[in-house]
């Protein structure tokens, strides 16, 4: 049975890697004001600033006419992140494995591993262009 969620904040900005501080401070906000415990708080802000950074850079390609929305949601135990762009999306089920030896070298490549890696449950929407992001915050 699905949980149901209630949206507690929700903003968008334009597509410039300057807009991550944008990301940051309202993850810095929703943990404070939810009491997020710092555990928590690592993951959450990682992974959201990593689906950012993928929707500036790989789904608007740092268009600065298109978008990125950022929705928060909760609910008794989860935070429940949303980051969409206007992109085309990708293929989110065919990523090289970053822990590959041919790709341990590599700048990039890294950011859903590490979402996959912190978040509780990730999920794509839209072809890709649409992250959710879950973290058990309370027991």
């Amino acid at each position: 049975m699905e949980t149901s969620y209630k949206e507690i904040e929700s903003v968008s900005f334009p597509s410039d890697l300057k807009n991550l501080r944008i990301a940051e401070t309202l993850i810095d906000d929703v943990c404070k004001n939810y009491d997020v415990h710092e555990d928590h708080y690592g993951n959450i802000l990682i992974s959201v600033t990593e689906a950012v950074n993928n929707a500036i850079q790989h789904g608007n390609l740092e268009d600065n006419s298109k978008s990125v929305r950022i929705s928060i949601f909760e609910n008794e135990k989860e935070l429940r992140f949303t980051i969409s762009d206007d992109g085309e999306g990708f293929s989110y089920d065919n990523l090289p494995d970053p822990t590959a030896p041919e790709n341990i070298e590599k700048e990039s490549g890294r950011g859903i591993f590490l979402m996959k890696s912190l978040a509780d449950e990730v999920a794509f929407e839209n072809n890709g262009a649409k992250v959710i992001l879950t973290f058990v915050t309370k027991k």
